[in-house]
């Protein structure tokens, strides 16, 4: 039966598990084996917490110039917002759902993104990945960090693949998908969704697959 996620000491640090043979079907409730805490070389990974709120809050307005193809950073949010915001996080974790995972720089403490793992497909598996970083911190690798260390949490479970879709007028997630995950450029889906104002558009994917399947 799904509920809060357990913590997993061997998927606790960066890299690669083998907790579920990759490329068999998964169950919703293999997403309760994952960790509420990951590490990596610079960053501490939390699943959401109350306290994460105003942070959050803080760190979505500062950066919202660069996040309007993000349908709920449309707008400048209030800590009631981010209270609730964190409140349904942990709701969509303990049905096993998706996973989701805040960042922050170690030896400054310092909110660096967040990052999720949504959309599953446990026939398949495979799952999508979404990420927003803060703008105070771009330039440096953390977000990529990030989001690798989250993308090896999917394969430990079992996922065969991590997809991540951008529309195809943002140049910025484009490059970061390709050139800074590393993920294979698959082609474009065309009037596939409207985006954040409305408007039907394209949408660019990319994909990360499990090496362990064959």
């Amino acid at each position: 039966m799904c509920g809060a996620p357990k913590l997993h000491p061997r998927a606790l640090a960066w890299g690669r598990g083998t907790d579920q043979p990759a490329g068999d079907t998964m169950q919703r409730d293999d997403l309760s084996r994952a960790p509420t805490q990951l590490t990596t070389p610079r960053l501490d990974l939390h699943a959401p917490r109350p306290e994460f709120g105003p942070l959050f809050v803080e760190s979505l307005n500062l950066s919202l110039p660069g996040l309007t193809y993000i349908g709920w950073a449309q707008k400048v949010r209030s800590t009631d917002w981010g209270t609730t915001f964190m409140a349904h996080g942990v709701e969509l974790i303990a049905a096993c759902d998706c996973l989701i995972y805040y960042a922050f720089e170690r030896t400054s403490g310092t909110y660096v993104g967040r990052v999720d793992l949504h959309s599953w497909d446990f026939e398949a598996p495979r799952c999508e990945v979404g990420y927003v970083g803060d703008a105070r911190s771009a330039g440096r690798g953390l977000m990529r960090e990030a989001v690798l260390a989250c993308v090896d949490i999917a394969f430990s479970l079992g996922a065969a693949r991590v997809q991540a879709l951008s529309e195809a007028g943002n140049s910025r997630a484009l490059h970061f998908a390709e050139h800074a995950l590393k993920f294979t450029r698959e082609g474009v889906l065309r009037n596939f969704e409207r985006d954040a104002q409305g408007r039907l558009g394209s949408q660019v994917m990319f994909a990360a697959y499990n090496s362990a399947v064959a």
